[in-house]
């Protein structure tokens, strides 16, 4: 094992290395395969470097959802940001957070069969990921605890597209502009 992977002495840095090797685990082996001694082996660095920045797998599994959904959600306000309908903004947002999961083989890793468990799971349990979902909702009409309910509810819609895909994106944008849109459009009427 070579010291020179410790000699990095940004915290940040050195847990950025171990999510990446942890994410090409996951692709390649699936999320609840894959082991501590796994992560440690493939990031290069020994069992206690890799515990001294994360406690246990699920530390692991949280730090890597939380990276990148932060990295979705600032792609996704770029391009949502204009949207004043906000039935429009959250089908766009939607379908577009489901596009980027699916484009990327370390994030539809997650949800293959037998594997959506921890991701629904960590989405449902995350103040990272409601924060993020209810910013989407700037409108004063709703209370921060409506938004964090909206925001938790159209989560668990994206997981479930994500695990039991629609034939294709556009029955997907449908079932969305049919059920979706006018629950939320009620939440700013």
């Amino acid at each position: 094992m070579s010291r020179d992977w410790l000699a990095d002495d940004r915290a940040d840095l050195a847990a950025e290395r171990i999510l990446d090797a942890a994410a090409r685990l996951f692709a390649e082996h699936g999320v609840t395969a894959v082991g501590m001694a796994d992560i440690a082996k493939a990031a290069g660095c020994s069992r206690a470097t890799l515990y001294r920045y994360f406690e246990n797998r699920q530390a692991v599994r949280v730090a890597f959802v939380h990276r990148e959904t932060r990295r979705i959600a600032t792609q996704l306000f770029g391009a949502v940001g204009d949207i004043a309908d906000p039935g429009e903004r959250v089908v766009e947002a939607m379908l577009g957070a489901v596009r980027a999961v699916r484009a990327d083989p370390m994030l539809i890793a997650w949800f293959r069969a037998g594997e959506a468990g921890p991701a629904g799971r960590i989405s449902q349990d995350s103040d990272v990921i409601e924060s993020i979902a209810a910013a989407l909702f700037t409108s004063t009409e709703l209370t921060e605890a409506e938004r964090g309910r909206l925001a938790r509810w159209l989560t668990r819609i994206i997981v479930s597209l994500l695990s039991s895909p629609g034939r294709d994106e556009d029955e997907e944008r449908t079932m969305l502009e049919e059920f979706v849109v006018p629950l939320v459009v009620r939440a700013f009427a």
